[in-house]
C-alpha cells in the first residue's frame, strides 16, 4: 500500500488522454480519479463488488461515479504503484465514453409532490420513480429470500395497543434523552452506507435534515463522505441555526482487521467529536443480498467477466477489502475474528458510550451487559444479514421474559421494519430507550433530498403524537408494557426448559 500524499507528483510526466482510453480491458484497465490516471488492472478481481463495476469506467474519468461510493481518499488503499501519473488536463476530451449501465433507467413516472408523502411507505414509492435501479436494488435489497425484512415489517402488526382513555391528553411530550443528549423525538435516523448513490449530497444532505428536525442520527463506517466532512455539515447546520437543535451525530463502526487501522479509526471518530461509537456485530461477513447478486451478474455479462463468480464479489475472499454493498468496498471491514475480548482495547481508546449494534438473542443482551457496554442495538441489520433471522421486536420479548433485569441498567435500542411513527410506543412500552429509523429516511433521502428528510421526521412525528393521545398518555416515561398486547410474538418464541438457567 501507498499514501497518495507522499508521491511527488512533480516528478511524474502527465498522461495523454488518448493513452488512458486505450486501457480498457481487463487485460490493462486504467481509470482517472481526481486528475490523476491509476493502472487498476490488478485489483479488478480483487474488488468485492465485481471487476464489472470498474470495467465501466475503464479508460475514463471515473472520479463523478467513484465519489458516489467512497470518500476520495480511498485510492491510497490501491496496491502499490498503481498511479500512474497526472491526466494532461488539455487532453480530457481523448478519454473514452462511459458505458452506459446495465437497465439502469428510472421510472418513467412522474415524481410526486412532497406533500403527498403522508406515510413512510409514499417515501419508498416516490424514491422508484427517481432512482437509478442500481441505486434503488441497494436500498431495497434484503438477504435470500427476504425472510427476513418480511418479518421486520409484519411483526411491528402483531403487537396491539390497549389504549386507555378520558385521559387528559391535550398536549404531550415526544421528547427523549440517549446517553443524556435530549432530542425531540423517541426516534434516531438509523446508519446506512453510501448515500451517494442514493442523493448527490449524501451523507451532508441527511445530516442538515436532521439537524433541523432535532433527531438524533447515527452516521456509517461505509458513508460516501469521511467522518470529517460529515460532521463539518453538522458543524455548519449547527451555526447556521445558532446552535439550537439538540441533535447529535453517533458513530456506527466497523472494526477494521487490522488492529492499528481500527485504532486510528477510533481516533478519527473521537477527533471528530461524535458522540458514542456503536459496533457492529452481526457482520462478520456480508449476508446474501439476493437482487445485488442478480444485478451484478447482469454486470459481469455486460462487460464480457461472467466467469466470476457473484458469491467470491460479496464475501472478498482472502482480500484485504470487503463490500458494505456491491460495488462499495471499505478497506479490511466486516472482520470475522472480533470476539467479546475486544471491548477491553476499544474501551481504552474510547472514552464515550459503546452499544454493540446487532444482538438477536437474550443470551448475547445479558453478556453485552456483563462485559460493560453502555447499550445494545437489536437488529437483523434490516434483514440484510441472516436468512430467517428474529426481528428486533422478539428479540425484546425474550429479553423481558428472560433477563429483564437488564432493562434500565443499559440503554436498549430496536430497528429494522418500523413504518409508522405510533409503532416507535409499542418499542418504547417493552423497555426500548430508542428506536432507529432507516429505509424510509433513505428513500425520503432520494425522493426529495434534505426536503425528504424533514417531511419524513414530520410525518412519524405526527403519528408518534396521535399515538400517544389515543394510547392515552402524554409523556413517554409513562408507557408500561401492560399498554400493548404481544401476546401472538410471546407465544411464538423459544422456551426450552433450561434457557433461564444458561443466562
Amino acid at each position: 500500500m501507498y499514501r497518495r500524499q507522499d508521491i511527488d507528483l512533480s516528478n511524474m510526466n502527465s498522461i495523454d488522454g488518448a493513452d488512458v482510453a486505450k486501457h480498457n480491458s481487463t487485460k490493462s484497465c486504467w481509470i482517472v480519479l481526481d486528475s490523476n490516471v491509476y493502472n487498476v488492472t490488478s485489483f479488478l478481481q480483487k474488488h468485492p463488488g465485481g471487476a464489472a463495476i470498474i470495467l465501466k469506467q475503464a479508460g475514463t474519468d471515473a472520479t463523478k461515479e467513484f465519489e458516489k461510493y467512497h470518500p476520495l481518499d480511498y485510492v491510497n488503499d490501491l496496491p502499490a504503484g498503481s498511479l500512474l501519473g497526472p491526466i494532461d488536463p488539455n487532453t480530457l476530451g481523448k478519454l473514452s465514453k462511459q458505458k452506459a449501465p446495465v437497465s439502469n433507467t428510472k421510472s418513467s413516472e412522474e415524481l410526486p409532490h412532497i406533500s403527498l408523502c403522508v406515510s413512510c411507505p409514499d417515501f419508498k414509492r416516490a424514491a422508484k420513480v427517481v432512482l437509478p435501479r442500481k441505486s434503488y436494488v441497494y436500498a431495497s435489497t434484503s438477504a435470500n429470500t427476504g425472510l427476513s425484512l418480511q418479518t421486520n415489517l409484519a411483526d411491528w402488526g402483531r403487537i396491539n395497543f390497549r389504549p386507555r382513555v378520558m385521559r387528559n391528553v391535550g398536549d404531550v411530550d415526544t421528547r427523549r434523552s440517549i446517553f443524556g443528549h435530549p432530542a425531540m423525538y423517541p426516534f434516531y435516523i438509523a446508519p446506512m452506507g453510501t448515500l451517494g448513490a442514493i442523493h448527490a449530497g449524501a451523507e451532508p444532505e441527511m445530516v442538515r435534515g436532521a439537524v433541523r428536525k432535532g433527531t438524533h442520527m447515527i452516521v456509517s463506517t461505509a458513508s460516501t463522505k469521511s467522518p470529517k466532512d460529515i460532521m463539518q455539515s453538522y458543524v455548519d447546520e449547527q451555526k447556521r441555526l445558532d446552535n439550537k437543535s439538540p441533535t447529535r451525530l453517533f458513530y456506527q463502526y466497523y472494526m477494521p482487521v487490522d488492529r492499528k487501522k481500527a485504532i486510528e479509526l477510533i481516533r478519527i471518530v473521537k477527533e471528530c467529536g461524535y458522540q458514542g461509537l456503536w459496533i457492529t456485530v452481526d457482520t462478520p461477513l456480508l449476508g446474501k443480498r439476493t437482487l445485488d447478486r442478480v444485478l451484478q451478474a447482469e454486470e459481469a455479462l455486460a462487460v464480457g467477466v461472467e466467469e466470476e463468480t457473484t458469491a467470491e464479489w460479496e464475501t472478498g475472499g482472502e482480500n484485504e477489502f470487503a463490500p458494505a454493498m456491491g460495488g462499495r468496498a471499505v478497506a479490511g471491514q466486516l472482520s470475522p475474528y472480533t470476539t467479546w475480548e475486544d471491548l477491553e482495547w476499544i474501551r481504552k481508546n474510547w472514552d464515550g458510550p459503546i452499544v454493540l449494534k446487532g444482538i438477536q438473542c437474550a443470551e448475547d443482551a445479558k453478556l453485552a451487559q456483563q462485559y460493560g457496554v453502555d447499550g445494545i442495538l437489536l437488529s437483523n441489520h434490516g434483514g440484510r444479514q441472516l436468512h430467517t433471522a428474529p426481528s428486533a421486536l422478539m428479540t425484546l420479548c425474550e429479553i423481558r421474559t428472560y433477563c429483564p433485569e437488564i432493562i434500565g441498567k443499559i440503554e436498549i435500542f430496536v430497528d429494522g421494519g418500523l413504518r409508522d411513527g405510533s409503532d416507535v410506543l409499542k418499542a418504547l412500552c417493552l423497555g426500548a430507550t430508542a428506536v432507529g429509523v432507516g429505509r424510509p429516511f433513505m428513500y425520503a433521502l432520494g425522493a426529495y433530498g434534505t426536503k425528504g428528510v424533514e417531511r419524513c421526521v414530520e410525518v412519524l412525528a405526527e403519528e408518534l403524537s396521535i399515538g400517544m393521545r389515543l394510547l392515552g398518555v402524554t409523556a413517554l416515561d409513562q408507557l408500561k408494557p401492560e399498554m400493548v398486547n404481544a401476546t401472538r410474538l410471546l407465544n411464538e418464541m423459544w422456551r426450552p426448559e433450561s434457557f433461564r438457567s444458561r443466562l
